[in-house]
């Protein structure tokens, strides 16, 4: 229930704060006296679009606040999944809109997107206006009134998000058919690619091993000659032999210098350094002389290295890469592309698979939908034929009528209500109810939506209009039977309707005399005021003392 309204700067009201109990809560006043601002006033805590026409004259905001006790097990997980703090169901919902027309929202006091309190307002208020009757005329509002009657609820639900899941796997297929495609067409120029660099057998490091290679094969001649001068210049000795060799030279100094250790004891040491030198020396030699014979004159090898280079550079090129790392990377994902074809096969059967098995479960629930409602549709038709019947329309017949459709996330039905006022062929409602019958109609229809959505605050806004006399007394009493259940506010020009509150609010507007600006307020009236406002709806601004007994009489004073 609504158990606390506080507005401040907003359009005529300059400042509000009231309470409101539970049952039936009537609120009256002049036309004009501001009754549509305070609905406005809700609305945007509804999560209406808000804009800087909101604000009072002068004012750098308007606020409204408005406090909830609502035991919802729905509105709770509501919170949860918006890692919003649940207490008990105490909720207080926080509008602010600033002179630019942007607003913020609050949800307790956490800051929360305007979305939120959209999906909010479906589980704290229900507002019915006079011009709701249009909703004779949508299929959707018609086909819920049913679902709430019938208990199919939860089932059209889950029939809705079997709906949901087909069409996201359709969606699926139709783009997964769209990437087959479009892979089918590319597909002999990626295997034409894929078999080019397959065929290369490429090796990382290895151009680089290439032109290495390259260009000892290129100077090979050069290379041989300077190792064979090398090795000449290690081992010739002088022709006449008055020269040694290297070799034989590094031997005879270690030999005279061993010699002279007998006397010289650093002699040994360097005879020793002279004999590793030696050795050394031998090592060198011998990697000179392997060089030498691993150096190859092959003219054909040298053929060979530069057309794999050649290819290796035209792959390079072809492709932009910068080495074979990147060739190779590229060979792998044409690989994984042509793999993925055929997965994406596979992949496609599986979807097939499962839309059928998707749609068998939708087909399902849709029947079982469809069983609910045929089976709610006559004993709902009589019970707001009843409720028609007792607001003085005697012969009233109210039909549902269940047309099938293609399957959808409704269902496979489309539901028609037909009326008539004589009893005889009924057509449909929107199309032959006068205003009158269709604020009966309408009343008749929430009174049965309350009693099954459980909805925990409903708002009638002049639902009465077009009616008069018993019928408005009659009306007064289902909104009043309503009340007992539930907080019901009635906005109401009716004295019948107004006399069966539990509690009577009065808006009035007046001009400020500090400001000279119109000001709308709203007040609780006391019994003897609820008296004489009954009066003034009964006889107009002078009062008479037939409207006032008339007005206890409504009473029951």
């Amino acid at each position: 229930m609504l158990s606390r309204l506080q507005v401040r700067n907003y359009v005529l009201i300059d400042s509000l704060e009231i309470d409101f109990p539970e049952g039936l809560i009537i609120i009256t006043g002049q036309t004009g006296a501001g009754k549509s601002i305070l609905l406005g006033a809700l609305g945007l805590l509804m999560g209406s679009k808000a804009d800087a026409s909101m604000l009072s004259e002068g004012a750098e905001n308007c606020v409204v606040e408005a406090e909830f006790d609502v035991k919802s097990d729905a509105l709770k997980s509501l919170f949860e999944d918006n890692d919003l703090e649940w207490e008990g169901g105490h909720v207080i919902v926080r509008r602010v809109v600033n002179r630019s027309g942007r607003s913020r929202a609050f949800l307790n006091d956490s800051p929360v997107p305007v979305q939120v309190l959209q999906e909010l307002s479906v589980h704290l208020i229900d507002i019915h206006s006079q011009h709701q009757t249009l909703l004779l005329s949508d299929k959707n509002f018609q086909l819920g009134i049913l679902d709430y009657f019938a208990g199919s609820s939860e089932l059209r639900e889950e029939c809705s998000e079997l709906w949901r899941k087909l069409n996201s796997l359709r969606n699926s297929l139709a783009d997964l058919d769209a990437k087959i495609s479009r892979m089918a067409g590319e597909k002999d120029y990626t295997e034409a690619q894929y078999r080019q660099l397959e065929s290369a057998s490429l090796r990382e490091g290895e151009l680089e091993e290439l032109e290495e290679e390259q260009k000892q094969l290129a100077n090979a001649e050069e290379i041989k000659n300077g190792l064979s001068q090398v090795e000449e210049l290690f081992t010739a000795a002088s022709s006449g032999g008055e020269i040694p060799s290297i070799d034989s030279s590094l031997k005879e100094v270690g030999r005279i210098l061993s010699k002279l250790g007998k006397y010289i004891p650093s002699a040994s040491e360097l005879s020793e350094r002279v004999d590793s030198s030696r050795r050394e020396l031998d090592d060198i030699l011998s990697e000179v002389s392997a060089l030498n014979l691993r150096t190859d004159l092959s003219e054909s090898r040298l053929e060979e290295v530069e057309s794999r280079m050649s290819l290796i550079y035209g792959l390079l090129h072809k492709h932009g890469c910068s080495d074979e790392a990147e060739l190779i990377a590229l060979r792998d994902r044409l690989s994984d592309t042509l793999y993925d074809s055929t997965q994406l096969e596979e992949k496609r059967e599986q979807l097939l698979q499962e839309i059928a098995a998707a749609e068998k479960d939708l087909d399902d629930a849709a029947g079982r939908l469809h069983s609910m409602r045929e089976k709610a549709a006559g004993p709902f038709a009589q019970a707001i034929t009843a409720s028609i019947r007792d607001l003085e329309l005697p012969y009233a017949v109210f039909e549902v009528e269940l047309l099938p459709v293609p399957v959808c996330a409704s269902g496979t039905d489309m539901v028609q209500f037909r009326f008539s006022s004589t009893g005889k062929n009924a057509v449909d409602v929107a199309k032959c109810a006068s205003g009158g019958e269709m604020s009966r109609i309408m009343l008749a229809l929430k009174a049965m939506r309350a009693r099954f959505a459980n909805m925990p605050t409903m708002i009638f806004d002049e639902i009465d209009t077009g009616v008069s006399g018993s019928v408005a007394d009659k009306m007064g009493s289902m909104i009043c039977d309503m009340g007992g259940f539930m907080q019901v506010f009635a906005i109401t020009h009716l004295p019948q309707v107004a006399a069966k509150g539990c509690a009577h609010y009065l808006v009035t507007k007046d001009i400020d005399p500090t400001s000279s600006k119109a000001v709308s307020t709203i007040k609780k009236l006391s019994e003897d005021q609820r008296v004489l406002e009954l009066a003034r709806m009964l006889s107009g601004s002078v009062l008479t003392d037939a409207a006032v007994a008339n007005a206890k009489s409504l009473l029951g004073i």
